[in-house]
């Protein structure tokens, strides 16, 4: 297969076909809002950074925001001594609030809801059932917008308890922050502009000028598949994105969950070329370095994956909205 197009009037089907290639991974504006999901006022907090925001995209497949909601509301709360005996959890149980790291415009895995100030997708399901799992209510979170370049010094410097954005766990990142999971899996994709014949997967790279994110794994897997393209880094995806539009790169490079959030909200507007290539690329949730944390959050997701909310979950964020209808096997934590 040398080239994935995702045409509108059929987005569901080839989605299908392109998720089973893989097992499917902001501005550094440090915005905190408070979730409220149920609570319309949550929105006004998010007045100032909604006017600063790009303008927004074209949604194509909608979550299920009942359902969303409902999973949440039902899911698993840990018991007093588990988190007495965590300093970690403890402490955030004490604070009555987790602080976390992520994004608002990650469509599949948290995307900003303006209606209602609520924020869902896979990733977004996940660190609001851990607010749920040591506070009894996922509403008590905090989100603090992070992009490739600022999610280890957010940990560094306290700012927030964990980070959930598609964090690919690495050893230079294990130098300095500690990781729980993975809860997920990807890989690397090329993304081109819908119509485009030249580029037909990662081995047409040498030559062009190549998009990726700077601070992400993007930049090393290039030097590693595609030494000889000239390769152009950008702050964030929404940047990395524009570039190929205009026409000042020829291709972007990076995770395929990432460019799956791009196709499903402009269907027609790109095409993945050629394959995943690389290695497995493993979904942490990132925590302050040898945090105890890790062996607590890695309880929650055994919880959450041995109780089927995890499988749930999935469904609701991407399976429902890609056409998919078993979810993957979780990977093994740890």
């Amino acid at each position: 297969m040398k080239k994935l197009l995702l045409k509108s009037t059929a987005v569901t089907a080839v989605l299908a076909l392109a998720l089973s290639l893989a097992a499917c991974g902001g501005a550094s504006s440090t915005i905190t809002q408070s979730a409220a999901a149920s609570e319309p006022a949550a929105a006004s907090s998010e007045s100032t950074a909604a006017s600063e925001a790009p303008a927004a995209e074209p949604v194509a497949v909608a979550i299920d925001k009942d359902a969303f909601d409902a999973l949440l509301a039902s899911g698993p709360v840990a018991d007093d001594a588990a988190i007495e005996a965590n300093s970690w959890a403890k402490a955030v149980k004490e604070a009555g609030v987790l602080r976390v790291g992520g994004t608002r415009t990650s469509f599949l895995f948290s995307q900003l809801d303006e209606t209602d100030g609520g924020v869902r997708g896979f990733d977004a399901g996940l660190y609001q059932l851990l607010a749920r799992y040591i506070l009894g209510d996922e509403t008590k979170y905090e989100l603090t917008q992070v992009d490739s370049s600022t999610r280890e010094s957010v940990l560094q410097s306290n700012q927030v308890d964990a980070v959930f954005a598609t964090y690919s766990i690495t050893p230079s990142r294990q130098e300095v922050i500690s990781f729980a999971g993975p809860y997920y899996t990807s890989r690397q994709a090329v993304l081109v502009k819908a119509g485009n014949t030249e580029v037909t997967g990662v081995d047409s790279l040498a030559g062009k000028t190549v998009a990726t994110q700077s601070g992400s794994t993007g930049p090393d897997i290039l030097a590693e598949f595609a030494p000889e393209a000239v390769v152009q880094e950008f702050a964030n995806d929404q940047e990395a994105r524009l570039a190929l539009e205009q026409g000042r790169v020829d291709a972007y490079v990076t995770d395929y969950t990432l460019l799956l959030n791009a196709i499903v909200k402009n269907p027609g507007t790109y095409e993945i070329a050629g394959d995943t290539f690389g290695p497995e690329d493993n979904y942490g949730i990132g925590l302050p370095l040898d945090s105890d944390g890790v062996a607590f959050v890695n309880e929650f997701l055994k919880t959450v994956e041995e109780n089927g909310t995890w499988a749930e979950l999935w469904q609701i964020s991407l399976g429902d909205r890609t056409g998919i209808d078993t979810a993957p096997e979780a990977p093994a934590i740890g």
